[in-house]
């Protein structure tokens, strides 16, 4: 009896789940899954097997085969984002990410982008090869003259008309005057680019130059002057200009002698835009929020009134070039609380494959502040001696490049009494670049140099001023990754043969200032360019 009641409870629970309903959705599922092998294989066909009679090594052969053959002819729906057969892969545009696009227009002005959609923000800008080094005695300042006078007024718009556009934007319009470079930009939202573009072409090609304006501005410029005579370094390095390069172009100031700011007139400054702010030496340089096409077609309607003439900036260096003279300046001012002095090699061009090297050398001494602590434990062995025994204020490494030579040295401050040793440290340490390097050295500063760059170029102003100032030098943007490329090639090796080059042995430029009477002569400097010991 309980045998007969188990199997019936058995059968009523089995009859329960079948007569449970099956969901429309699995149904489908189930035939789906069914099917699916039928249309796979009309898709791809199994390979035929081999006969019975075969040999296991001809059944092996045949698997390979078919195996090829699914390799060679794959199912296109996993071919979408590759492919199995390898292909030769150009990785210009990764490596060179964010791409500069440049358009060269028919007249020689070139357009260079770089995008940043994401950016709300963006940068436009006039960079022009052009600077004081293009001037004559009698010419001298006309450019940062120039350069104020650009925003005094045009056909267009009032000089208040101007400056009020700008501020209604919410924008930031200016401009700089190099020994070589002459740039004005602005930076302003993303909606606004068209009208900075507009403004920047107005500035450029229809300013007035109103001759009462022109002597407001002598004023200006007058007490500009002033303030910068009260700045010891530029006026140290603006010495160091004179003596190392002088009776040459690069010898003279940006801003010029007072008397030539006081005769300078408009003739002046339109004869120096139509000599030398030409379409092939200008580049209009856009950066962050900004589409290649729009600017360039911008520019294509803004800027119709360049001078096309062919005159590249380069003809004109070669016809003055600057020579180096191993000479020196020195002001002797005890008003002065501390004595200022910068010593400079010869340096590298632009293009000269040795200004790499250069600027890890300059890594390598390296720059030190007693109001930032440090010297002990930092990485230039010029600052450890410096920091340690307290014989400065302050130095800083310097390398700077031009179209045909540059310059290479030190430049510190320090109390009276600490000269002798200072300019002895100095000395020492530049000269030991050409005689014993380690590798550690090296690496260390090709990793400042590195970092310095990349941070360097963060925001998009210095990104512009960076393409600006690379198409001018190089006509090209080199991507980071062959920057990189080019400092990592530099080692121990290299930075010895370089100082070899430019420093061992070589005549050297001094300018100094303020209570100086303690520092060596020129030859005890020219003496430590090179030691006697092999």
């Amino acid at each position: 009896m309980p045998i007969k009641h188990l199997l019936t409870t058995i059968a009523r629970r089995s009859s329960r789940r079948a007569a449970v309903p099956v969901h429309p959705f699995l149904s489908q599922a189930v035939r789906g899954a069914s099917t699916s092998p039928a249309i796979a294989t009309s898709q791809s066909p199994a390979p035929s097997p081999p006969p019975p009679d075969a040999m296991i090594y001809d059944r092996l052969a045949e698997a390979v085969k078919s195996k090829l053959q699914q390799l060679e002819n794959p199912d296109p729906r996993f071919l979408k984002y590759g492919s199995p057969h390898p292909a030769v892969t150009d990785h210009t545009r990764i490596l060179s990410a964010p791409e500069t696009k440049v358009t060269t227009l028919e007249n020689g002005l070139r357009v260079a982008t770089e995008s940043n959609l994401a950016a709300q923000t963006a940068t436009v800008g006039v960079w022009i090869d052009a600077g004081s080094r293009f001037e004559n005695e009698e010419t001298n300042g006309t450019a940062h003259f120039l350069e104020h006078m650009i925003f005094k007024g045009t056909e267009r718009r009032t000089a208040r008309e101007l400056e009020e556009e700008i501020e209604n934007m919410g924008g930031h319009l200016n401009a700089y005057t190099s020994r070589e470079q002459t740039t004005y930009y602005a930076k302003v939202l993303a909606k606004d680019v068209p009208k900075a573009l507009d403004i920047l072409s107005d500035i450029l090609q229809n300013s007035k130059f109103d001759e009462h304006r022109i002597s407001l501005e002598r004023g200006v410029i007058l007490r500009e002057m002033e303030e910068v005579e009260g700045q010891t370094e530029e006026v140290i390095f603006d010495h160091l200009h004179a003596t190392a390069f002088q009776y040459t172009p690069l010898g003279r100031t940006i801003l010029g002698p007072a008397k030539n700011i006081k005769t300078i007139t408009k003739e002046h400054l339109q004869n120096y835009i139509q000599t030398h702010y030409t379409a092939p030496r200008t580049v209009i340089v856009a950066s962050g929020a900004v589409k290649h096409e729009d600017i360039v077609g911008a520019v294509k309607s803004s800027f119709t009134k360049l001078s096309s003439d062919s005159t590249t900036a380069s003809q004109l260096v070669a016809k003055e070039p600057a020579i180096f003279t191993g000479s020196e300046v020195r002001i002797i001012d005890d008003d002065i609380p501390l004595a200022q002095f910068a010593v400079a090699f010869s340096g590298a061009s632009w293009t000269d494959p040795d200004s790499i090297a250069l600027m890890v050398m300059q890594a390598m001494l390296g720059s030190w502040n007693k109001g930032a602590g440090g010297g002990k434990h930092m990485g230039s062995e010029l600052a450890q001696r410096v920091g340690i025994s307290e014989i400065a204020e302050s130095f800083m490494a310097f390398n700077t490049n031009y179209k045909d030579t540059g310059l290479f040295g030190v430049y510190a401050v320090a109390k009276a009494d600490c000269l002798d040793d200072l300019a002895w440290a100095i000395m020492h340490e530049t000269t030991k670049l050409a005689y014993r390097v380690s590798e550690e050295d090296v690496i260390r500063a090709r990793n400042q140099l590195k970092s310095s760059l990349l941070l360097h170029i963060d925001g998009t102003s210095p990104i512009a001023e960076d393409i600006g100032r690379q198409l001018l030098t190089y006509g090209r943007r080199i991507p980071f990754a062959e920057l990189f490329a080019r400092i990592d090639a530099v080692d121990a090796s290299t930075i010895k043969r370089v100082a070899n080059q430019f420093i061992y042995d070589r005549d050297i430029a001094i300018a100094a200032m303020g209570p100086i009477q303690g520092l060596p002569d020129y030859n005890w400097f020219r003496r430590r360019t090179y030691w006697n010991r092999y």
